[in-house]
């Protein structure tokens, strides 16, 4: 849930005034592209980046409570990178996950990274969810809530529980205090009837979207309840829905272990650069001494590094292995040359948490709490994840006090959404077959549930995000989907393949710096991939 991105449009920007979403002249192959007669007024005002010149900000008012359409409104805060091209194939909204990813700048990004042609026949319009960024209310439950030293995650004693156990039931208090009129609409079903909100307001009667991650189960909601309004459906990295949330999570554990020993045998193989070893689980081990010894003593300035800021740092290499050159070398000076600045850097810049960070954590819990039944008693949390930490230590603890305040949570809990469909046209899946935070599961069960939709793979990729990646394999299935809305078919339980991207090699050692890495995922120069991966963030 970490961002890296900045917001770049403020929801205040917008003044009185129209601005029809879809020019007289736009062209299209059906009904879908036209302006709805009476479609409600959006202003969209300039705010260019020098990554993305084009981008435009505007806002739109929707009820805070659909059962009651006249009463108390939120602002969401939209951006969007116009059509160019006289085919206009009408808005294609994008959102980077979370929940509580903030999707402005990946407007930008899509727009930029897609084929020119293919972009300039589609608005590419980014949002904020309610209650993220620059839309209004923003939520911050407990600002600081990260900040280091940490309890050690692993509640080895008592002590360690109770500690663990006292920050998540403060966590969940503070939302229901602070927060405490708005809570209870702050949940994927709400969020989706802003989507529709949002295609009313452009004047569309038809959307296409393209999510990431959650924005996977985002969209196959949108799908279930408006089926009759998707026109174009690309889902990359796909939450599996029938495990929302307990058992997701706990599904994610496994696969983050299996994804971290790939990356110490990735070390291994480098083992002239890192001098580490070459065999993978002695490396491994050196990483679990790591682990106790800062759980003893905590390492840094001003800023230090325990246990659990230890796995906050090594997490991003599960999501992207784009990261593990950096992780390596600040893994490397710890225990090779004593020196922990490396780690504290490492962690400065991929774990540190800050007021976008704590945001997105308050809607990520804010929605997940209150999505799907959690269970109220600590016992089964105990008895479920101690099962999973014998076989998959590096992530479960972890994972398990992040969303733990779901158990203490002050909202009751809505169901979970069938999203199984075969109303829909024909939809494009993206799955890598070792991504950790959406594992390969949840690709494979969306595509049964979705009669319409054809699965594309990336076999052995385990990143987490995969198209507009570099990888052109996949990007050219999505490239064609989007030009003329046709899809591969295959047989079996995959439609097509694609090989993975090599891993990445070893930093250069004026490059073998976090920092290095942070900067260059803001910059024009970065890959698609690092790019990408700094605007999804992670735990989303």
């Amino acid at each position: 849930m970490r961002r890296s991105a900045a917001v770049l449009c403020g929801a205040g920007v917008v003044l009185a005034g129209t601005l029809s979403a879809v020019p007289a002249n736009a062209s299209g192959s059906s009904a879908a592209n036209t302006v709805q007669a009476a479609a409600a007024k959006v202003t969209w005002k300039k705010c260019a980046t020098d990554d993305y010149p084009t981008l435009q900000c505007a806002s739109v008012k929707v009820p805070l409570d659909y059962a009651k359409p006249s009463g108390k409104k939120i602002t969401l805060a939209l951006s969007r990178v116009p059509h160019t091209s006289k085919t206009y194939q009408g808005p294609l909204l994008v959102n980077p996950g979370g929940p509580g990813g903030s999707g402005l700048t990946l407007a930008g990004f899509v727009a930029s990274s897609l084929p020119k042609k293919v972009a300039a026949q589609y608005d590419v319009i980014g949002f904020d969810p309610r209650g993220v960024g620059a839309s209004k209310p923003a939520l911050n439950c407990k600002p600081g809530y990260f900040d280091p030293v940490r309890p050690d995650s692993v509640p080895s004693t008592a002590a360690i529980e109770k500690a663990n156990l006292k920050r998540a039931k403060d966590f969940a208090k503070a939302c229901g205090t602070k927060h405490k009129d708005v809570l209870p609409y702050i949940n994927t079903i709400s969020a989706v009837k802003d989507l529709d909100s949002i295609r009313k307001a452009l004047g569309a009667k038809k959307i296409n979207y393209f999510g990431y991650s959650y924005g996977t189960y985002l969209g196959a909601v949108y799908a279930k309840l408006y089926p009759e309004r998707v026109r174009r459906l690309v889902l990359d990295s796909i939450v599996d829905p029938t495990g929302v949330w307990y058992e997701d999570n706990l599904d994610q554990d496994y696969a983050f272990d299996k994804r971290h020993k790939a990356f110490m045998t990735w070390v291994a193989k480098h083992n002239a650069t890192y001098k580490l070893g070459t065999d993978p689980k002695k490396i491994e081990a050196k990483w679990y001494a790591m682990r106790a010894a800062l759980a003893k003593k905590p390492v840094g300035g001003s800023v230090k590094v325990g246990a659990s800021e230890l796995e906050d740092t090594f997490l991003p290499g599960g999501y992207y292995n784009g990261y593990w050159p950096f992780l390596a070398e600040a893994f490397a000076a710890y225990v090779g040359d004593k020196n922990a600045d490396p780690l504290v850097e490492a962690y400065q810049n991929f774990a540190a948490v800050d007021s976008s960070g704590d945001n997105g954590y308050s809607v990520y819990t804010s929605v997940q709490c209150r999505d799907a039944s959690w269970s109220r008693d600590w016992k089964k949390w105990q008895k479920d994840n101690w099962a999973v930490y014998k076989k998959a230590p590096f992530m479960t603890w972890n994972n398990a006090w992040y969303n733990a305040p779901c158990a203490f949570w002050p909202t009751k809990s809505l169901k979970p959404v069938n999203v199984a469909n075969s109303k829909l046209p024909p939809t494009l899946l993206f799955q890598a077959t070792d991504d950790a935070a959406t594992p390969y599961q949840g690709g494979l069960t969306v595509h049964k549930l979705l009669k319409n939709s054809s699965l594309v793979v990336e076999q052995g990729g385990g990143n987490h995000g995969i198209t507009l990646s570099g990888n052109s394999c996949l990007d050219k299935y999505l490239a064609t989907y989007l030009t003329n809305g046709k899809v591969p078919h295959g047989k079996g339980k995959v439609d097509a393949t694609c090989k993975k991207l090599p891993d990445p090699k070893p930093a250069a050692p004026q490059e073998a710096s976090a920092q290095s890495t942070l900067s260059s995922t803001q910059g024009t120069a970065a890959t698609g991939g690092e790019t990408l991966h700094g605007i999804l963030g992670f735990r989303g």
